[in-house]
């Protein structure tokens, strides 16, 4: 890859999870996986769904993308994308510039260190997306938790699809890891000091945590609903009980005055 101009990178969010095993393409390494890719780049995948191509034009994109589809579980209907320029910046400091990321050298571990911090971004940034139509949610769903006749299909609808939602976030970011420190900085610690710089810049942990907060508190409340759900319907079957007793008495007592 030319080191002499910027270099485009795109991350893409493709699916729940990539099938890595068997690749045509010979891997440059396993630490993340990266194979060559297009005439002059280069693919970073990882497992939980992502992946980050180097210095490919737009064509050669859509075909690495169409040849890696077979292999993306569950795929989503319009994957996550980020872009950005990757500049060569030598002796000066690393990091996040108005003009891209500056790297010191097109070494293949700042490679991979500059794709594990934004492929952990696209994937958070898919999560974003699905938390926030997961709020969406709440605030039907508390409207009906506080009407009388809050039960109904209605109600159980808006649960199934925010425990669907659940599952689904629950499954993936687990797989993410946002929080742990990459395997690659135990092997190359010269080039820590560039991801953290990346960490702080895209605000990785900041936003897992913000994440995990938001999904806490839509277990919370789907757990609330499910509860009162069935409080009311124990009420309703308890009134039922009493209509059945109150019954029977009234009807005991017409008895004996008719026997009268």
């Amino acid at each position: 890859m030319p080191a002499n101009k910027p270099l485009p990178v795109r991350a893409c969010f493709l699916g729940e999870r990539l099938n890595l095993r068997g690749l045509p393409e010979p891997a440059v390494t396993l630490g993340p996986l990266t194979v060559p890719a297009g005439e002059a780049g280069m693919a970073v995948l990882f497992r939980y769904g992502a992946v980050v191509l180097f210095n490919l034009t737009e064509s050669e994109q859509k075909n690495f993308l169409k040849d890696l589809r077979p292999r993306v579980e569950s795929p989503l209907r319009r994957m996550e994308t980020e872009d950005v320029q990757l500049l060569v910046v030598g002796k000066q400091p690393e990091g996040v510039t108005p003009e891209g990321i500056g790297i010191a050298d097109l070494a293949l571990a700042r490679l991979q260190i500059v794709a594990i911090a934004l492929a952990r971004s696209v994937a958070l940034a898919y999560y974003e997306n699905a938390m926030a139509s997961a709020f969406d949610l709440i605030e039907p769903l508390a409207r009906r938790l506080e009407s009388p006749r809050g039960g109904g299909r209605r109600l159980r609808e808006l649960l199934r699809h925010i425990g669907g939602t659940l599952l689904v976030l629950h499954k993936m970011t687990g797989r993410v890891e946002i929080q742990d420190k990459p395997d690659l900085l135990w092997d190359h610690p010269e080039v820590e000091r560039l991801y953290l710089h990346l960490e702080n810049e895209y605000e990785l942990r900041e936003r897992n945590t913000v994440l995990e907060r938001k999904l806490a508190l839509i277990h919370q409340t789907a757990e609330t609903a499910v509860n009162l759900m069935q409080n009311r319907s124990m009420l309703r079957v308890e009134w039922y009980i009493v209509i059945l007793i109150v019954f029977e008495v009234l009807l005991y007592t017409y008895e004996i005055w008719l026997k009268r």
